[in-house]
């Protein structure tokens, strides 16, 4: 088996492609949905239905229906953008969403190890992605505690005292 040449990708989004940065956008969109082995290959001169393949695995049938709804969704909604065919029947475990020059394929695991995208377009170089991992927020400085006011304590009353008259009345 040949190596797979890997194409390096670049850090500014201004020397990537349109098409480059619509496979970014899908593999980030799959990615949000935690799809698995996200995978984009350069296919431009190899096959002559688009330019990048974005490869990924649902491990489940709802995690299919959401990848793909995530994908659509989010080229509508960033890209303005709709697929221009769409291959989307769930019994066959493996969704294309075809953007152009960018497919997305979105497999279940065994569909994907059955069908193995990456063998058959062998000759085609990985592009270099990895997820873009959210940095966590500084935690916001803890505020000094201010210490209560203190309370005044409540007087407590003395117990009042019979009246002398009561006693006298006893005596008697």
């Amino acid at each position: 088996m040949a190596k797979k040449a890997v194409k390096k990708a670049t850090t500014l989004t201004s020397q990537r492609s349109d098409e480059e940065e619509m496979a970014f956008a899908a593999a980030t969109f799959a990615d949000d949905k935690k799809a698995e082995d996200i995978v984009i290959m350069d296919v431009q001169g190899i096959s002559p239905v688009a330019d990048y393949f974005v490869i990924c695995t649902a491990t489940s049938m709802p995690h299919l229906k959401a990848i793909r709804n995530e994908v659509k969704d989010r080229f509508w909604v960033e890209h303005n953008r709709k697929p221009i065919a769409v291959d989307e029947k769930m019994e066959s475990l493996w969704i294309i969403l075809h953007y152009g020059d960018v497919m997305v394929h979105v497999f279940h695991k065994e569909k994907r190890d059955f069908y193995a995208l990456e063998e058959l377009w062998g000759d085609a170089p990985r592009v270099a992605w990895q997820p873009v991992v959210p940095v966590p927020a500084a935690p916001a400085p803890k505020a000094k505690k201010v210490a209560a006011p203190a309370k005044k304590a409540a007087a407590k009353k003395a117990p009042a005292k019979k009246a002398p008259a009561k006693k006298a009345a006893r005596k008697k």
